[in-house]
């Protein structure tokens, strides 16, 4: 309060003085302009000046305030202009993911005017142009693109990369890849698309180099690497199955197959398979005998009854060791049979062949005892077999047919 009260005091008493001192002396102002002039006292004067300063000061503020400054007109144009430019670049991708690339094309490309990332607009632009099969236009907007960001080298050669892995343009695609595969640390992408590329050009030795880098990046999830992997292995082994000394470069390949491969079945039966059409039949029977030690497969067994062994009773002896831990395997009987027959044990084939039909019905089971009865004197109940197997292969295609007794087919044997 007392201090409120000193300050009006010293307030008051300035006025008084000024006062004061204005009716002592004035003072006199001129001022002239051509042919006018202003008069007026001093004190006058400076309060029109004072005025006039402030007038100045607030013009200049309010104009910096709209030129400058976020809430400025100037910043409110350039973000309209932004919004714009934004809502032109959605309408494009949606364009585009509904296939009209024409319009797309049009949208993303009036997007990027006042676009502050305009690189996306034209990459986008470029697959347009390639989906309108218009290549020059599709190389112009890639460089659009390059020249719109520095850094975005890697992002143009994958989207051309891209485009022509799309074409089926597989070497193209190559030669651009390679070079970006530099970088294959930062852009795993780049591993992804050289594995297409690999694998439209049924490259199969690249494509092993590449599997550990797709592995180490994560590329492909693990059930998608392990069905390439396989058949990265199966169709390499199938090249050197095609060669003149397929044997060696056979077992040189399964040599570099990963362990817990060499234990899948379809690999191994292929390569079984590729062994036995080779005529190494002696490899073949290693492999199987081994493999089936670690992991009983019926149709490994299969095989083995097609082997035409120098020793074939050594192979039947081999076989019929199988039996006491696999009795009820319709593959391992029908392999016996097969190989008892071989021997010219027709008693002893036709038993096993009986004791696989019983157990499982199929056109291979039918034609075995079919040939073998035929060869054996009984050709009624063998064309009863066939009869009955053509009927398996044909499936429920063949309507019902009442059929004569002297063609039922036979009655099953007591083992």
């Amino acid at each position: 309060m007392r201090k409120l009260f000193l300050l009006a005091l010293i307030a008051l008493l300035l006025g008084v003085g000024i006062v004061a001192v204005i009716e002592t002396d004035p003072g006199y102002l001129l001022v002239a302009y051509g042919n006018y002039t202003v008069e007026t006292s001093l004190w006058v004067g400076l309060v029109i000046l004072a005025f006039f300063t402030l007038a100045i000061y607030l013009l200049v503020r309010l104009f910096r305030r709209v030129v400058g400054g976020q809430n400025s007109l100037a910043s409110w144009l350039g973000g309209r202009r932004s919004r714009a430019s934004s809502r032109l670049t959605t309408r494009g991708m949606i364009s585009f993911i509904e296939g009209n690339w024409q319009r797309a094309r049009r949208q993303l490309l009036r997007g990027a005017k006042n676009s502050e990332a305009p690189l996306i607009n034209y990459l986008m632009a470029a697959r347009a142009s390639y989906r309108l099969n218009e290549p020059d236009q599709m190389r112009e907007y890639l460089g659009a693109a390059e020249e719109a960001e520095a850094e975005a080298g890697i992002a143009v050669e994958l989207t051309q990369a891209e485009m022509k892995l799309h074409a089926g343009q597989y070497e193209q695609a190559l030669a651009t890849l390679v070079r970006a595969r530099r970088n294959a640390s930062r852009h795993p992408y780049v591993l992804d698309l050289l594995h297409r590329a690999y694998y439209g050009l049924k490259d199969w030795g690249q494509l092993l180099e590449l599997l550990p880098e797709l592995r180490k990046y994560k590329v492909l999830d693990e059930a998608a690497l392990n069905t390439l992997e396989r058949e990265v292995y199966i169709a390499l082994l199938a090249a050197q199955a095609a060669g003149e000394d397929s044997g060696d470069q056979l077992r040189q390949v399964w040599q570099k197959v990963p362990s817990a491969l060499k234990q899948d079945p379809e690999i191994l039966n292929r390569y079984v398979a590729m062994l036995v059409a080779g005529g190494h039949e002696a490899a073949a029977d290693k492999v199987i005998v081994r493999a089936l030690k670690q992991n009983w497969q019926p149709s490994l067994v299969r095989h083995y009854g097609y082997l035409g062994l120098e020793q074939p009773a050594r192979q039947l002896a081999q076989a019929e060791s199988w039996l006491a831990s696999h009795p009820q395997d319709a593959q391992l009987l029908l392999c016996l049979g097969r190989l008892s027959a071989r021997e010219k044990l027709w008693g002893k084939a036709r038993d096993y062949f009986e004791s696989s039909y019983r157990l499982e019905r199929s056109e291979e089971i039918c034609a075995e005892l079919g040939r073998l009865l035929l060869a054996l004197g009984e050709p009624k109940v063998a064309a009863a077999y066939h009869c009955e197997g053509l009927q398996i292969s044909q499936g429920e295609t063949l309507p019902e047919l009442p059929m004569p007794e002297a063609t039922q087919p036979p009655a099953r044997r007591q083992a």
